[in-house]
């Protein structure tokens, strides 16, 4: 069965600075696939190699079994893309927006609105508002909206909740969700490790290069340590403590925890003695469950060697 997209061995530079490095990867058909890391980690490059508009160094990409170089005309009416920085016409209406890329797409907003209807009727009421007044949420289901007008087969979605309230985050989410069900393959590039869980399968991406692909319950079982999250009143020296200590195998600051990772042999109760010793008051040390964050920050550091 033919790919979504199919990626093999793509790099790309800026002068001396590598954004991409021989990544390869697929995405099944009606997927929803997470690419997840940090700013400036190569998820917008890859992702504008992806929808044409960028040519890699090396490497050979395809998008619903057209060659991202040979066939971009084609691939452009294929796809739809929301790029990380909104991109719409600040001075056109909402409905004037979604107009023009209906018309660029030789579509009507009438033809393709059952996959549009359920996020227009949330922007509906403010049809004749500038794009440029919106809210974030709104503004992002505008982009939605104008990404999709023209039923595209593959869905590039970059950074699309970032700098957007925590309700919209969830509700976007949910979209996708339905817009999956239609049978659209999506790729989601997203800098929040909690957006992960949500993905059938997700890609970690870390300085251009990919840390580890697979679905987000297997790279959290394959974490292979006992993860302790541990708190004091004093958080900053405890931190230090913690570092200080060669049997920690890691500490990471997480939210208002310390997860922490022990040598073979140490045991917690060890710790929380020593820790006593050195005068840390209110300690509480508990078993935790690792998350993405964990799992990228055990695949991204040296430590965890």
């Amino acid at each position: 069965m033919m790919k979504a997209v199919e990626v093999e061995h793509i790099s790309k530079s800026y002068g001396k600075v590598m954004a991409l490095q021989d990544i390869s990867f697929e995405v099944n058909r009606g997927e929803l696939f997470g690419i997840i890391g940090p700013d400036g980690a190569g998820k917008s490059t890859l992702f504008r190699i992806l929808t044409t508009s960028l040519l890699a160094a090396g490497g050979t990409a395809k998008v619903d079994g057209l060659d991202t170089v040979k066939d971009f005309k084609e691939i452009r009416k294929r796809v739809g893309y929301m790029p990380g920085k909104f991109s719409l016409y600040q001075d056109l209406s909402v409905e004037e927006n979604l107009t023009f890329f209906a018309t660029v797409f030789q579509t009507t907003i009438q033809e393709n609105y059952h996959l549009i209807e359920d996020i227009y009727k949330q922007i509906e009421p403010f049809k004749t508002r500038k794009a440029g007044a919106l809210s974030g949420g709104m503004k992002q289901k505008l982009a939605l909206c104008c990404a999709l007008i023209h039923k595209p087969s593959v869905l590039f979605l970059d950074e699309p909740t970032t700098g957007v309230d925590p309700v919209s985050r969830k509700e976007f989410w949910e979209m996708l969700k339905r817009l999956k069900q239609q049978g659209i393959s999506i790729l989601v590039s997203t800098p929040y490790m909690d957006e992960a869980t949500l993905c059938d399968r997700i890609a970690l991406i870390r300085q251009g290069e990919f840390l580890n692909i697979e679905t987000p319950e297997h790279i959290m079982d394959a974490f292979g340590a006992d993860l302790w999250a541990i708190r004091a009143q004093n958080m900053y020296a405890l931190l230090q403590d913690l570092r200080a200590n060669e049997q920690v195998l890691s500490s990471f600051g997480f939210g208002d925890m310390h997860h922490i990772t022990l040598k073979e042999g140490y045991s917690a109760a060890q710790l929380r003695c020593e820790l006593e010793e050195k005068g840390h008051k209110g300690l509480l040390l508990e078993s935790v469950r690792p998350n993405i964050e964990d799992c990228y920050m055990k695949l991204a550091s040296q430590e965890y060697e």
